[in-house]
């Protein structure tokens, strides 16, 4: 059963009033998990059973996305502010020091919390922050097509798309390598995140002049590309390695750019290494 909890935090507005939706399982040490852009906590569903039959997982809908609401008061969604969000929601729920695993933007924002030695270790699957001009633009335009097909099409015609495997093709293949995997209630309920997601447009805003370009020493940090990543290409895990010299650089054969549901069991095994 997911849970809500509040906190405050500060910014040169004053004390503000933030709340982060989660989904809490298993025992061990703690470990984080961050979605990406414009999806939700449940991206990790595949993974949860083996994650949580070692670590306690906690898998959070970051603000503005899934059922957490927007940051308030005109705050930012950038690196600077989301990443003390997260700092104070470990302290809120008692976690000290998690192991931390992200994908794309949760990516970009687990290795800055490795960056800030706020964790332990940091897994990256297919991070944001290490693309071309060229590549942002790209994946950019991408999102909002994507955007805009969700929002374009009513309730009726996704629930129907989702029940079969070329209508989940036609909406998640960008994002999935093997769409037909994804069950038709998940595509349906990612369907309706993408399009009802407060932060989309402000994170993306935000997002133009980002660029990870900072050695993350000190600590362990795995960096995975699917191999049929087509939103960000596998390249930039090249880059990423270059950037981060020490990071183990990892290949997901077959995966696309949210592999945890294209490979469940490789993922599941790439994030449990990386936290050993």
């Amino acid at each position: 059963m997911s849970a809500e909890v509040s906190f405050t935090v500060e910014s040169p507005q004053g004390p503000h009033t933030v709340s982060v939706t989660y989904e809490r399982r298993g025992t061990g040490e703690p470990l984080l998990l961050l979605h990406g852009i414009g999806h939700h906590w449940q991206a990790w569903e595949p993974v949860l059973p083996v994650l949580a039959a070692e670590r306690d997982v906690v898998a959070i809908d970051l603000p503005g996305f899934g059922a957490s609401p927007g940051l308030p008061g005109g705050l930012p969604y950038d690196l600077g502010t989301v990443v003390p969000v997260l700092a104070r929601f470990c302290e809120e729920l008692g976690i000290e020091q998690p192991h931390v695993a992200g994908n794309s933007l949760g990516g970009l924002l687990a290795l800055e919390l490795g960056r800030a030695k706020l964790v332990r270790s940091v897994t990256a699957l297919s991070p944001a922050g290490f693309w071309s001009e060229g590549e942002r633009r790209y994946a950019f335009g991408t999102l909002r097509a994507m955007r805009s097909a969700a929002e374009s099409m009513p309730l009726p015609m996704i629930e129907r798309l989702s029940r079969s495997v070329a209508g989940r093709t036609v909406m998640t293949s960008t994002i999935y390598a093997r769409p037909g995997r994804r069950s038709p209630e998940a595509v349906v309920a990612e369907t309706l995140a993408l399009r009802e997601a407060t932060g989309f447009h402000e994170t993306l805003a935000t997002g133009g002049s980002v660029r990870f370009t900072d050695d993350v020493p000190g600590l362990p940090v795995t960096v995975a590309w699917g191999t049929r990543d087509r939103l960000l290409l596998r390249r930039q895990g090249v880059r990423a390695k270059h950037v981060i010299p020490a990071a183990r650089l990892v290949r997901l054969p077959g995966c696309g750019h949210v592999p945890m549901n294209d490979d469940p069991a490789l993922v599941s095994r790439v994030i449990l290494d990386g936290s050993r």
